[in-house]
């Protein structure tokens, strides 16, 4: 089913509830768990590598919605994370942020599908020191896609996300320290998350 037809089948059963819903405001908190892949390119003696990683967390939305069909807003997420890198012996956790605007379609009701499509324009992820680095990945930036089921309000929900870390502070590398944009991280991952969306 391509994107058009997709859009009209929503708008479609959408109708009859066009009529009673009203603009306004919306708030979506939700629980997380993510899983994924990044690739980094350390400096010497490193290289590049893999790492594998993995966590829960936490975060929400808050914007506007267009009769409960369109909804437009800042999605904010915030995970704490085990940071594996078998190259480099590296076994740690991690704390991550990330933030940016989001759009999406939901069929409005007691239950519905939802789609959306979301950038991801600011971030960074906190590495806590271990086999004596200590690294920060800053200036995220990225896009997330998603799909979900709700009922009443609750919806189950599974995302795809890419996001790239551009910007790394190293903290403790031996020699290295300091700030550069030769390290980067490109993140690849799939989110699980049930959200609690409340129109207002």
């Amino acid at each position: 089913m391509n994107k058009l037809t997709l859009l009209a089948l929503t708008l479609l059963l959408s109708a009859p509830a066009i009529a009673e819903n009203k603009f306004g405001f919306f708030v979506e908190p939700m629980l997380t768990y993510e899983s994924g892949e990044a690739d980094v390119d350390l400096p010497s003696p490193f290289g590049s590598s893999q790492s594998d990683i993995n966590g829960l967390g936490i975060g929400g939305r808050i914007g506007f919605h267009a009769m409960e069909v369109l909804f437009v807003g800042i999605d904010g997420r915030y995970s704490r994370l085990t940071y594996e890198n078998n190259d480099t012996n590296i076994d740690t956790d991690a704390t991550s942020y990330n933030f940016g605007p989001i759009i999406g379609l939901q069929v409005p009701g007691p239950l519905g599908i939802r789609v959306w499509a979301g950038m991801i324009t600011n971030g960074e992820m906190d590495l806590e020191k271990d086999q004596g680095v200590d690294f920060t990945f800053k200036d995220a930036g990225g896009y997330r896609v998603g799909a979900g089921i709700k009922l009443a309000s609750v919806s189950l929900n599974l995302e795809y996300q890419e996001i790239t870390y551009d910007k790394t502070q190293m903290n403790d590398a031996g020699i290295f320290s300091g700030s550069t944009r030769k390290v980067d991280q490109e993140y690849k991952s799939y989110v699980l998350s049930v959200s609690f969306p409340f129109a207002l």
